[in-house]
């Protein structure tokens, strides 16, 4: 487990640092602080800067991020966040953490070793998600969930993003990516009734940016470690 900052290019710095800004300072405009929220966010965009390398601190981070983002969620009884972080993506980044420990890249590049699925791959996530998205609308609709069907699309697309996590697939930035559009609009309905979770769509939206770097930085690692060798 290396040191994830000596690994920061000076371009990844920015990113990060001004990414850290941007949501404190929105905040800090909204009027009313949220620790628990900042904090979460904090830690969030940290785990995706981290995971942009390949890192396994940014899994170690996603953790802590998941029981911060499930009270979050419980405050505002989106029960279907609340469980889809603490019952799916805190014990599969758990998971994560252990696959990508044991499969380091080569000598070459740092971060884990990359994987393309294969179609079986595909076809199984496929039928996962239709069955994990089933069975939480189910538990959704009990609970009374506000906002329904953005909290269910939520239920799939956090399965997708945290599965091809860990399958070590460059697409799971691109499933975070959908996830944090998804949260962008179930959050906003929350800000309707309370101003004060305006700042935590700033937040999702800053995690877009940060997951769409991820992608580009993954699929730059795949090519080039799937490159054919020079003889």
């Amino acid at each position: 487990m290396s040191n994830p900052l000596k690994e920061l290019s000076q371009k990844e710095w920015c990113l990060w640092g001004i990414s850290l800004f941007i949501v404190t300072l929105s905040n800090v405009v909204a009027g009313s602080i949220d620790i628990l929220t900042l904090a979460a966010t904090w830690v969030g965009i940290t785990s995706l800067i981290f995971a942009a390398k390949g890192n396994v601190w940014a899994q170690i981070l996603m953790i802590v991020f998941s029981i911060l983002y499930g009270v979050i969620s419980f405050r505002f009884r989106y029960w279907g966040e609340m469980m889809t972080y603490l019952g799916m993506t805190l014990p599969m980044a758990a998971c994560s953490t252990i696959v990508w420990l044991k499969n380091p890249s080569g000598e070459e590049q740092s971060g884990v070793e990359i994987q393309r699925l294969k179609k079986s791959q595909v076809l199984i996530l496929f039928v996962l998600s239709i069955v994990v998205t089933g069975i939480f609308y189910l538990i959704l609709r009990a609970l009374k969930t506000p906002n329904m069907v953005f909290s269910t699309i939520s239920v799939t697309t956090s399965f997708l993003a945290a599965s091809l996590t860990m399958m070590r697939s460059s697409y799971y930035a691109l499933g975070y990516a959908a996830n944090d559009l998804v949260l962008i609009v179930l959050w906003s309905l929350a800000a309707v009734h309370n101003p004060i979770y305006i700042p935590v769509i700033i937040n999702f939206a800053i995690f877009f940016l940060n997951d769409m770097y991820g992608f580009i930085s993954w699929k730059k690692r795949e090519n080039l470690q799937y490159a054919e060798p020079q003889i």
